[in-house]
C-alpha cells in the first residue's frame, strides 16, 4: 500500500534541512491512524489535538487525506458516500475529489484542503504545516 502525494491549499512540504527550530516551524509528520483502520472507498475521521479534523481515504490501494469539514456546510465528509475517489457530502450531496480536494458538483464550489500522506509500517502519517 502506498500513500499518494496531496495537492491543494493544506498540502505541506517536508523540511529538507536546517535546525530543529526550522523543522518545527515548517511542520511535522503526525500519526493519523493505522492502515487497517481505513477501508477501500471509505473514510476514517481523525482528530488531532490543536488541528481541524481530517478525513483519511483509501482509493485504489493508496491513501489520501483531506479536511473533514465540507466547505459548503458544517458536514463531516468522513460520513459521506465514497466511490472511485469521490466523496459526497452527507448534507447537500455536493462532491469532492479526495486526491486533489477539488469541488466537483454544486452546491460545493470551494475546494477542501488536502494533506501529504505517507505510510510507515502499519501507520498512516500526515504532514501538518506549522508548529
Amino acid at each position: 500500500m502506498q500513500a499518494a502525494p496531496a495537492e491543494g491549499p493544506e498540502s505541506g512540504t517536508a523540511p529538507e534541512s536546517g535546525t530543529a527550530n526550522d523543522a518545527e516551524a515548517a511542520g511535522r509528520w503526525v500519526k493519523a491512524c493505522l492502515v487497517a483502520d481505513v477501508s477501500e472507498d471509505a473514510a476514517r475521521k481523525v482528530d488531532i489535538e490543536g488541528h481541524p479534523s481530517v478525513a483519511i481515504f483509501k482509493v485504489d490501494d493508496q491513501f489520501y487525506a483531506t479536511a473533514d469539514l465540507c466547505t459548503h456546510g458544517a458536514a463531516s465528509l468522513s460520513e459521506g458516500f465514497v466511490e472511485n475517489g469521490i466523496v459526497e457530502c452527507p448534507f447537500h450531496s455536493g462532491t469532492f475529489d479526495v486526491k486533489t480536494g477539488q469541488a466537483l458538483t454544486f452546491p460545493c464550489t470551494e475546494a477542501i484542503g488536502t494533506y501529504r500522506v505517507r505510510v510507515e509500517g502499519d501507520e498512516i502519517l500526515i504532514w501538518l504545516d506549522g508548529p
